[in-house]
């Protein structure tokens, strides 16, 4: 991909503009960034290239854009670059072609999902650097893709988030996964299908196919998207059938890959389990993570990772900021923050992990149905404290699904919400429950962003708690 002389655009002046104006700067690129954020695109003055606010049309010459993921195709620019036939990609696109430029191009293995993706490539790259590779996470987990290419990291353990694969064409990862599918940024795809067919593109060129068996929809967007000569591995949470991984008893095992170290490649199904770990190894608990070190391990061992590694890495792997992680203990009552779990896919996942919850939530459900979730949990509800613009939507399908379960809405006044929620929880709460935020909404009508909320929920819980009591690490 020689970029010398071209002129590109590139649209968005965020932590993903930054990153692909100066590597594209680097390599001799004519770089121009726009951004409808004034004070933002200021920001990248240091970078010495030409800057414009809110360009609806490419500047002359312009040969090729490159989009931040959040830029939606029907935006203004990007419509008018591809009417003029300009080609318009991601930096994801950006950084497989300048990989494959290199002479040891890095090997990706590539993660994507409604929920589940950072706790995935977490464990991934530390399975990876427990056989001694040179590993990271990157992507859509705060180091950008094209960062983590051009520092020269060997193997690359990359989340993918539906946008970022809708402006990516020419991708290949090594392996792939498709992790789960739940409604879930609508307001951009238009629709549940559109939403589908961008995750299921991880697949096309994909090396190994790596699908959720108990998921139907993984299972369907590897069927549909994988080419002929992909191999096709399943991961579940039951005992595995050849080609294959799973559980038996307490062991994670492997039925689909050889045992041999030394090669990568994929053996016929095997009728002889390889043992890679034991549910011990994981953390945090629930039967969702489970299914996320499976898939995990599933990428790992079609890179060649032994099964040492696999349970090595898990052993290692620490939970990232504001994931089911536990803040305090109070008074026999467990204290846990799950922010991240920003929509009810996510939220059933936190909540099927504990027997007796109290929980938290609320927020921007952005048209996503709750009843299915209320429904299937309503036995482990000891009660319900609701916040956020569209808490009376989550009160009206526990009212339906729950009806005998204590519940109380905040009042949209109150100027410390959490401090007041995380009170009103511990009134509910007795020994041995468990007090879950784990929201299944965004946050954005009450906090800057889901750390935010998770940073105001530990705050809560430790002035609850006070000097004397003993507290977990937060994660915030």
């Amino acid at each position: 991909m020689d970029l010398s002389g071209r002129r590109v655009l590139v649209a968005g002046a965020g932590v993903t503009g930054r990153s692909v104006a100066g590597a594209l700067s680097s390599m001799g690129a004519e770089v121009t960034v726009t951004d409808g954020n004034e004070r933002r695109l200021a920001e990248l003055e240091p970078l010495g290239v030409p800057l414009a606010a809110g360009l609806d049309t490419p500047p002359e010459g312009t040969s090729l854009v490159v989009t931040s993921p959040g830029w939606k195709p029907t935006a203004p620019l990007l419509a008018a670059a591809a009417e003029a036939g300009i080609e318009v990609i991601g930096d994801v696109e950006l950084a497989w072609r300048i990989g494959n430029t290199l002479p040891r191009p890095p090997a990706w293995l590539a993660v994507t999902g409604t929920n589940g993706k950072t706790t995935t490539v977490g464990m991934l790259a530390d399975m990876l650097r427990a056989a001694g590779e040179d590993a990271v996470a990157c992507g859509n987990v705060g180091f950008a893709v094209l960062d983590a290419v051009l520092a020269g990291h060997r193997v690359l353990a990359v989340e993918l988030s539906s946008y970022q694969l809708y402006w990516s064409n020419t991708l290949a990862p090594h392996a792939s996964v498709v992790l789960n599918l739940a409604e879930d940024h609508l307001d951009w795809h238009g629709s549940l299908a559109a939403y589908a067919e961008a995750k299921g593109a991880i697949h096309h060129r994909s090396g190994t196919v790596v699908h959720n068996v108990a998921e139907a929809a993984s299972t369907r967007l590897a069927e549909r998207h994988a080419s002929p000569g992909a191999t096709r591995v399943g991961f579940g949470t039951d005992a595995p059938r050849p080609g294959e991984l799973g559980v038996v008893e307490d062991l994670l095992v492997d039925r689909a890959f050889v045992t041999d170290p030394a090669t990568t490649a994929v053996s016929a199904p095997s009728h002889h389990p390889t043992e890679l770990g034991s549910l011990a190894d994981i953390r945090p608990p629930g039967r969702h993570n489970v299914a996320n070190a499976l898939a995990a391990a599933a990428l790992a061992r079609a890179y060649g990772v032994p099964p040492y590694a696999v349970g090595g890495g898990l052993r290692a792997y620490r939970p990232a900021a504001h994931r089911a992680v536990e803040v305090a203990e109070v008074g026999g009552v467990r204290y846990v923050n799950d922010s991240k779990a920003t929509n009810p896919h996510a939220a059933a996942g936190s909540l099927r992990a504990y027997p007796g919850v109290v929980w938290i939530a609320g927020g921007q459900l952005k048209g996503a149905s709750v009843d299915e979730l209320v429904a299937e949990v309503a036995d482990r509800l000891r009660g319900v404290v609701l916040l956020g613009v569209d808490a009376d939507v989550i009160g009206a399908a526990l009212a339906r699904h729950a009806p005998d379960v204590p519940v109380q809405r905040l009042r949209p006044g109150d100027d410390d919400p959490m401090t007041a929620a995380v009170s009103a929880a511990s009134a509910m709460a007795h020994p041995g429950d468990v007090v879950l935020l784990a929201p299944a909404a965004a946050s954005l009508d009450m906090f800057r962003d889901y750390a935010q909320r998770g940073e105001a929920f530990a705050a809560a819980v430790h002035a609850l708690a006070g000097p004397a009591a003993g507290r977990r690490h937060d994660g915030g």
